[in-house]
Order: C-alpha cells, then sequence, then structure tokens
C-alpha cells in the first residue's frame, strides 16, 4: 500500500508508470521554443532514465509506450534486461542538428528525446556508437528502431544521417505525410 502511494505521488502524465516531477512552464530563449506544461522524466515503466529529461506529456507518453512495446520485448531478458535508458538529450532551445539557420529543433519544444543506449542488468552496457552494426546487438538495436516508427513522429538512428550516428532521436512532431523513420 505505502508502495502504491510512493508511486502515485512520483506520477506525472496521470500515469503512475511514468515517475517524475511536473516542471510547469518553461520559457526559451527564442520564442519558437519553451514547454507550456514540462515534467522532467525520471523513470518510465520501472526502468531509470540516466538524466532527468525534460519534456511535454506526449512525448512522456510515447516513450512509455515504445520502453513497454518496443524496448522491453525486443531485450527481453538479454543481460537480465534493462536497468537504465541512456538519455544523450531532452529539452534543449537550438536550431536542429545545431545547425545556423535551421529550424528549431522539436528538443526546443519539449518534444523530443535522444537515446544512446542502455545498461542491462548483468552490467553490460549496449550503446548504438559501437553496437549498432554488430551482428547480435545490432539486430536488436534495429529491431528497437523499427518499433518506435508510429509510436514517434520522427524516428532517426545511426542510418539515417552523420548528425544521429550514436544515438536513436525520437519526437512526437506530426506530419501530413505520416511519420519519419530512417
Amino acid at each position: 500500500m505505502a508502495q502504491r502511494r510512493a508511486r502515485a505521488r512520483g506520477a506525472v502524465c496521470g500515469d503512475p508508470d511514468i515517475q517524475g516531477e511536473t516542471v510547469g512552464y518553461v520559457p526559451g530563449r527564442i520564442s519558437a521554443c519553451g514547454i507550456q506544461d514540462g515534467v522532467r522524466v525520471k523513470s518510465v515503466s520501472g526502468i531509470p532514465l540516466s538524466q532527468g529529461a525534460v519534456l511535454d506529456c506526449r512525448t512522456a507518453k510515447a516513450l512509455k509506450k515504445w520502453v513497454v512495446k518496443g524496448m522491453k520485448p525486443t531485450i527481453g531478458t538479454t543481460g537480465g534486461g534493462v536497468s537504465q535508458i541512456k538519455v544523450a538529450a531532452h529539452y534543449a532551445c537550438r536550431t536542429r542538428n545545431n545547425q545556423p539557420g535551421a529550424k528549431v529543433s522539436e528538443h526546443g519544444k519539449g518534444r523530443a528525446i535522444d537515446i544512446s543506449g542502455f545498461r542491462l542488468r548483468n552490467g553490460t552496457e549496449v550503446t548504438l556508437l559501437k553496437d549498432w552494426n554488430r551482428r547480435d546487438t545490432g539486430a536488436v538495436l534495429r529491431e528497437m528502431h523499427g518499433r518506435a516508427c508510429g509510436i514517434f513522429g520522427t524516428v532517426l538512428g545511426p542510418d539515417s544521417d552523420r548528425f544521429h550516428k550514436d544515438h536513436f532521436h525520437f519526437d512526437t512532431a506530426r506530419y501530413r505525410s505520416g511519420a519519419i523513420c530512417r
């Protein structure tokens, strides 16, 4: 009972499986940036993040859906399962790929998270940079990437471009032409 109350107390976005804290309004240094109702997500479905990720609730809920339907089933019991998700980036008021003159990134709106790898319960580190092209772990990472397509509006990975060689970029932008999955 006490554990259930503690989970409910740390819940954000109305979901006890998304643990963290409410941040509220996050201003941006330029007008296109900011989050109306931000949260700092610390764990999703019992898996801690390496750092608290500042996101909007739609993105936090998409992350949970991917953890439950994409990451956990793909890893399964390998290495005892995932013990931590390595977050490379979350909210940052910046342009796409930090390129001068580019549009504001979904990171600047709290609608994106970058994941560089995972720690397994047996202590093994799986990273996109070193494991994407390996036969065993690469297949698992590629399946995780594929399972994110449709949950997120944009899914980019190591094969998409030089800016994403070492991480998954997931965001909840919506496009008339459908999801972008590369």
